[in-house]
């Protein structure tokens, strides 16, 4: 950053606040911890209802979308205030995938045309057929085109079971859109309950070709892991506030357990290590919104995020005692969607190795 130029202002406006305010409402009525564990026991992990009144009643699905293509023409920051109330509620909904990852990606082809605006309105759910675990800047499969209809087997691919639509790269270097009927969706076994993952398989499927794939998939991925990193601060600061809340009502030798100091100790630390998150995860969010460092941006954001999600999951459970170590606790859902986050969109260390090359350092 040159001398001249003005740094970015981290702090949320108004209108960010509200928009909070409006989505918190909105999950505390619909989308609490026993309704959450209920769900994940069942055969539809995803809450659909709470997606359409997020989507289509609250127009989130098209926060990234222009205004002249059927969104609401807002910004990066926009969508990362909805992912930290996301993250901290782990709310079972397709909003990452879709209304970012999905959306990002028709946004780079030139012939999104109207499955562009359908993502937009939530009326439908798109999903890239690419692994959850792949970075930005990562290879990433492709499937066969043979005889203008596409062949192959594609894994990982989150919330493939409640999409619409597919978003397939195929060999010849294009982006295809793949009606999700014509695929053979099979669910795979998924660490996160809240997320589930699934293997797509294409045996002569048609498809529409959007646009080139590869512009198109690290565009994706990037917005994706940069928004990522405001839901595991959601998650972090709920694990932090419920501990704490837990600790000044339990007693143990007629006081409150959180009047120890070693507990205060790692309270304290775990506060620091969320504010510093914060701090990147807003960096990341309004980099992708203005266009200025990005890359960098969102590197330094995911080299730190996951440890710190992982950390606050970790301590809630532990610092809730026998009770966090419980089905009935939600506990258990933060430190399974923290771990899977962990490697979502690239890991750390592979994070920390393109900021190396990004900022001309030799990586470890």
């Amino acid at each position: 950053m040159s001398p001249t130029t003005t740094p970015p202002d981290l702090l949320y406006t108004e209108e960010e606040e509200a928009l909070r305010a409006a989505v918190r409402d909105l999950l505390t009525d619909h989308c609490d911890p026993a309704g959450v564990i209920t769900r994940t026991e069942s055969d539809v992990p995803q809450d659909l209802s709470v997606w359409k009144s997020l989507a289509e009643g609250m127009g989130l699905a098209g926060l990234l979308v222009p205004e002249e293509r059927g969104g609401q023409g807002a910004t990066h920051r926009e969508a990362a205030v909805v992912l930290e109330e996301l993250g901290r509620y782990v709310a079972p909904v397709p909003y990452l995938t879709s209304a970012v990852v999905a959306t990002e990606a028709l946004l780079a082809c030139e012939a999104a045309g109207d499955l562009l605006t359908e993502l937009a309105s939530g009326r439908r759910i798109g999903a890239l057929a690419v692994g959850l675990h792949t970075a930005p800047d990562a290879a990433f499969p492709a499937v066969r085109l043979a005889d203008g209809t596409l062949h192959g087997e594609l894994t990982g691919v989150a919330d493939a079971v409640v999409a619409d639509v597919l978003l397939v790269p195929a060999d010849d270097g294009g982006l295809y859109a793949v009606e999700a009927a014509a695929a053979t969706v099979v669910p795979q076994t998924s660490l996160d309950l809240t997320r589930p993952v699934a293997k797509v398989l294409l045996a002569g499927a048609p498809g529409q070709r959007l646009g080139e794939a590869r512009p198109a998939v690290r565009r994706a991925l990037r917005a994706g892991a940069g928004l990522l990193a405001s839901e595991q601060l959601g998650l972090a600061e709920w694990s932090l506030t419920e501990t704490v809340r837990y600790l000044k009502e339990r007693k143990q030798f007629n006081r409150p357990v959180g009047g120890f100091q070693a507990l205060k100790h790692r309270l304290a630390q775990l506060w620091l290590e969320t504010v510093h998150l914060r701090a990147a995860a807003r960096a990341a969010a309004d980099a992708l919104a203005t266009g200025r460092d990005t890359e960098v941006s969102v590197a330094v954001a995911q080299a730190y995020a996951a440890a710190v999600a992982v950390h606050a999951a970790e301590e809630a459970v532990q610092l809730h005692g026998g009770i966090g170590m419980t089905w009935e606790h939600p506990a258990h859902l933060y430190l399974k969607r923290a771990k899977a986050d962990s490697i979502a969109y690239g890991t750390a260390g592979a994070h920390r190795a393109a900021l190396a090359t990004l900022v001309d350092l030799p990586a470890s």
